[in-house]
């Protein structure tokens, strides 16, 4: 069987109109090329900076920090008592948020508390709504934690007790430390009160969310947390 002649490489061998000798690719396929590249390049200036923007938060390391908030007798097991920490430094007000925390009831109080955390004393949760985020606040004659844009309600553990919200509210780590009760990292949690790393609102913890859901790669893990 005879050998198939290959094709030459050059267009004018080819027989293409308008070939140059010596010419390998003809313009129509030069300028194509090029103007398939010089897209390339445009899309990437502008893609790659907004996924940086949205990716980056992702994998931003936060240093993790306790503040002092009051003395231990401030509080008692049977209601909230509301106070200011930073969460966001450099930007005034807005990094800060209400924490509402109370002492630790036995009776009540009966989720086990994680390895290192046995003598945890304090409840410090977050007034960040886990339906979209807006602001709760705590109401004294319901024993509730009410959102007010969208209904949700929380009863005094803080966990769902109507409305649309995915899972409780979130809770702070805490310890007493130099006569002060200091408020660590936030947590998440699922109705049993299991602890997760944090999540954000809209985001389930109960059977599969934990999954579909998961944590930042740079979110504190219980394990590491500072204690001293």
């Amino acid at each position: 069987m005879p050998k198939k002649q290959a094709k030459s490489k050059y267009t004018a061998d080819r027989g293409i109109p308008g070939a140059f000798e010596g010419e390998t690719v003809t313009r129509r396929r030069f300028m194509v090329g090029t103007a398939h590249a010089t897209g390339a390049i445009a899309t990437s200036a502008i893609l790659l900076p907004a996924l940086g923007f949205a990716l980056g938060p992702l994998f931003e390391e936060h240093k993790q920090r306790w503040q002092p908030v009051g003395a231990p007798d401030e509080f008692a097991d049977d209601t909230y008592v509301p106070k200011v920490i930073t969460i966001s430094d450099g930007i005034g007000e807005a990094g800060k948020t209400t924490v509402y925390i109370r002492r630790r009831n036995p009776q009540l109080d009966t989720d086990k508390l994680p390895k290192g955390f046995e003598s945890e004393q304090f409840v410090a949760i977050s007034t960040r709504c886990m339906h979209l985020g807006c602001p709760v606040r705590y109401t004294e004659a319901a024993q509730r934690f009410i959102c007010p844009c969208h209904g949700g309600v929380y009863d005094f553990q803080g966990k769902v007790d109507g409305g649309p919200p995915v899972r409780p509210l979130d809770r702070f780590y805490n310890r007493v430390k130099n006569g002060q009760v200091e408020i660590g990292p936030r947590f998440s949690v699922n109705r049993e009160l299991d602890r997760f790393s944090p999540r954000n609102p809209g985001e389930p913890l109960d059977g599969i969310g934990g999954i579909l859901y998961p944590s930042r790669p740079t979110a504190r893990k219980l394990d590491s947390l500072p204690q001293d």
